[in-house]
């Protein structure tokens, strides 16, 4: 890493540069020379330097190596810093502060090669137990530092996780508050609807077309009961807990063809895929547009012939068109009426497709074209 290695030259180039201070004032350079010419220090300390670059992967080897060396050398005097810290960073403080009492302990060694000492042993003590101690204390409060870092870290990830699960919940109390809303307001009225329409179909008295008109009006009523369930149960689950069931596609078309006959529908369905059936979002999409479309023709011009062609294919998208004689009101003019179309064009759009509608040649004509996706 980039930081890494920024950190790795600014530590040896600071050894360096403490070793060469140490080394200009201290006894290597002194009017007499010691029994370790100052040349020999020199070779001895810039390998120990350098060899900071190991003190990440090996703090305590590195300390064992360069603080012997501080006895006849003083340009390791940099190293040994440096690896008093990373022992203090990386190890237990008990560790990094055996060995920096062992770096004091070779200052006698170090004075007795001088022949003729700058500074007296005292001086020499407090100089190199000052560098020392600096060193260690900085270790322990960049340790210090990072365990902070990473408690903060920790509980702030903890709080992320914490707040994600809350929100979870609320959305999973939402979602069961509309589920038993949705029960409450409609599961009772289809249920008393079909009860109804089965009660009339059953009805003595009654003519058979009226028998008929209930059976089909029983059946609608049963099925949009159990559609009901299932979106009740999307919404009582989060999604994970249980597989969603699957959702129809292009493939259900005819059956949607089928009940909008016999709900006296007269639909034609002109189908030019040759057996192709787009898989995943575009079928799903072009269900629903099917299913809003014959939905719409039978509330706005019951009666009337409707007209289903679907066509395209793989690299060229699928069209769905679907037609009937205009009715003589308005499509705006019965209640709710226009909202239906507005939902399914903002899905038709979700799904990278177009939706256009409207009367053209005095029929009533809705085509969308979707791109073929899987």
């Amino acid at each position: 890493m980039i930081g890494d290695r920024v950190r790795d030259v600014v530590a040896v180039v600071a050894a360096l540069a403490i070793g060469a201070l140490l080394v200009t004032v201290g006894d290597p350079t002194g009017p007499v020379p010691g029994l370790v010419p100052w040349p020999v220090d020199v070779v001895i300390g810039v390998p120990a330097c350098f060899a900071l670059l190991l003190r990440r992967r090996r703090p305590l080897g590195l300390a064992a190596l360069v603080v012997p060396l501080s006895a006849v050398s003083v340009m390791a005097t940099g190293a040994v810093l440096g690896a008093v810290f990373g022992l203090a960073l990386r190890r237990r403080p008990a560790v990094a502060a055996w060995f920096a009492a062992g770096y004091l302990g070779t200052i006698p060694i170090y004075l007795l090669l001088q022949r003729e000492p700058r500074m007296a042993l005292w001086t020499d003590l407090v100089v190199r137990g000052v560098l020392v101690t600096a060193a260690l204390g900085w270790g322990l409060y960049a340790r210090e530092r990072q365990a902070l870092i990473d408690n903060l870290d920790e509980r702030a990830t903890r709080a992320e996780a914490e707040q994600a699960s809350r929100v979870a919940g609320a959305r999973r109390d939402e979602r069961d508050r509309i589920a038993r809303e949705m029960h409450d307001v409609l599961a009772h009225r289809l249920s008393m609807i079909s009860l109804q329409a089965g009660a009339l179909e059953l009805h003595p008295a009654l003519a058979p077309d009226v028998h008929q008109a209930a059976g089909v009006i029983r059946s609608g009523a049963h099925e949009a009961l159990e559609e009901l369930r299932s979106v009740i149960g999307v919404l009582r689950h989060d999604a994970g807990e249980e597989p969603e069931p699957p959702q129809p596609g292009l493939a259900e078309v005819p059956d949607l063809v089928a009940d909008a006959r016999r709900f006296g529908s007269d639909v034609r369905l002109d189908d030019h895929l040759a057996e192709l059936r787009p898989p995943g979002v575009t079928g799903r999409v072009a269900y629903r547009v099917v299913q809003e479309a014959l939905t719409n023709a039978r509330k706005h011009a019951p009666g009337n012939p409707v007209r289903l062609v679907l066509d395209g294919g793989p690299g060229e998208g699928l069209r769905i068109e679907v037609s009937s004689p205009a009715p003589g009101a308005a499509p705006g003019s019965v209640p709710g009426s226009g909202l239906g179309l507005a939902g399914l064009a903002e899905r038709v759009e979700l799904a990278g497709g177009r939706l256009v509608h409207g009367p053209a040649a005095g029929r009533f004509r809705l085509e969308a074209r979707l791109p073929w996706l899987a």
